[in-house]
């Protein structure tokens, strides 16, 4: 428990430390990495 409280704790400070604009382009890419992967390749024939 003690240490699944360090790991939050750590993540919280990480995640202060952006600005309101890395975020969205963080949350941006993700969106689109997961989309590539639930869309099938439409390149070639």
């Amino acid at each position: 428990m003690v240490a699944t409280g360090a790991v939050v704790a750590r993540d919280a400070r990480r995640r202060q430390q952006l600005t309101p604009d890395q975020v969205r382009g963080r949350l941006q890419e993700r969106y689109a990495a997961l989309e590539a992967e639930r869309t099938p390749d439409s390149g070639g024939a």
